[in-house]
């Protein structure tokens, strides 16, 4: 998506060969304007995969998220990083390790805001090693539902997140797709572009 593309070239800012600074316009500062774009660029991809819920991890994908539920006219379900003390047991968890963050945290979602019939569309910020991806997976099987999509804003090509994806069976749309970054420097791929085999963040980070 050209729009995202340009629009990090402009006010994206490479930090090192993993880290991409967008809180400009996206994680931090969010520009709503741009987020309706990409939302609807979302919505427009996958209108006609039948689509009944869009699903995000708090917090940086909320915002597109609602964006692409918007425009497809289906509620957004927030997946929660901690059990809330109001869900009364009634959910299904999953634990997920963040390799940028070297933390763990249960990931969570409430029983009633899935039904096995639903066709869930995942939508997230950033894409990398997809351990967050995998994990909101986890919990959709769990409940009987189909995740029939995931759109991503970022993806970090360069990583394992979309093999790892792809290979599960998931089919990944990202409107821009990163195959290079260093310090000042971020390369782009188009979005045909073949899935490279990625390589995990610690081996970047030795080189």
């Amino acid at each position: 998506m050209k729009l995202l593309e340009e629009r990090i070239k402009k006010d994206g800012k490479a930090l090192g060969k993993t880290v991409l600074k967008v809180d400009s316009f996206i994680n931090h500062q969010v520009d709503s304007e741009f987020m309706d774009a990409l939302g609807k660029d979302f919505a427009e991809h996958f209108k006609g995969c039948g689509i009944t819920k869009v699903f995000t991890i708090e917090s940086s994908g909320i915002a597109p998220a609602l964006m692409t539920a918007k425009y497809l006219d289906v509620p957004m379900i927030i997946l929660k990083k901690q059990t809330s003390k109001i869900l009364n047991g009634k959910v299904y968890q999953t634990r997920v390790t963040s390799f940028t963050k070297g933390t763990s945290y249960e990931l969570t979602l409430y029983q009633d805001y899935i039904d096995p019939s639903d066709k869930v569309l995942l939508i997230d910020d950033f894409l990398a090693n997809g351990e967050a991806a995998m994990g909101a997976s986890r919990l959709i099987k769990e409940s009987g539902a189909e995740l029939s999509g995931i759109g991503i804003l970022i993806e970090k090509s360069f990583q394992k997140g979309r093999k790892r994806l792809e290979d599960a069976g998931y089919y990944v749309y990202s409107q821009a797709r990163i195959g290079r970054l260093d310090k000042g420097v971020i390369e782009f791929l188009p979005e045909d572009a073949p899935v490279l085999e990625g390589v995990d963040e610690k081996e970047l980070l030795d080189k």
